[in-house]
């Protein structure tokens, strides 16, 4: 599996309520109609500045806050495949990988607004090109039963394509 795109950089301790503010959820919980709004107290043209297939870079505690599993599934509406972090709030990672959105953990010191990136996820190893700057980080890897939740698109899809989790998978 390979994505590219471009980077959308943040700091640490981004937030669910960040990713999208509770007041905003009341309206509504159409991820397509709320992706607008995405991390709007934060940065507020984002919404109007995302493009299919950019990639969130940020640093330390990604998701951290309540454990909504909305935060994830607007940025995917939004078009965001990817989140690389420094770390993330376990919780928010879960809800990552559970909805197929990829996320990775690494150095992110240096990646800089803008930057064209190429995530590479092979049986064994993560990597985290930086093309505009010809760096090469390493992620963190999965393990395999994560791994291929991911390449099904997410857990349900997963369960649904394996019957379960069954022995074997």
């Amino acid at each position: 599996m390979t994505l590219t795109g471009r980077a959308r950089v943040f700091g640490d301790d981004v937030n669910t309520d960040y990713i999208i503010t509770s007041a905003r959820k009341r309206q509504t919980i159409d991820a397509r109609q709320l992706s607008r709004y995405l991390f709007e107290s934060i940065a507020p043209d984002f919404g109007a500045s995302v493009h299919p297939g950019d990639v969130v870079v940020a640093g330390r505690n990604f998701g951290c806050g309540s454990a909504m599993e909305i935060a994830v599934t607007v940025m995917q509406a939004a078009g965001i495949r990817a989140v690389i972090a420094h770390s993330f709030a376990r919780s928010f990672y879960r809800n990552a990988i559970n909805n197929g959105l990829l996320v990775v953990e690494c150095d992110t010191a240096g990646i800089n607004e803008g930057d064209r990136l190429a995530i590479s996820l092979t049986d064994d190893q993560i990597s985290v090109r930086d093309v505009t700057r010809a760096v090469v980080r390493t992620g963190a890897p999965f393990p395999p039963i994560m791994r291929r939740i991911l390449e099904h698109g997410g857990l349900v899809p997963f369960l649904a394509a394996n019957g379960g989790f069954g022995s074997g998978v």
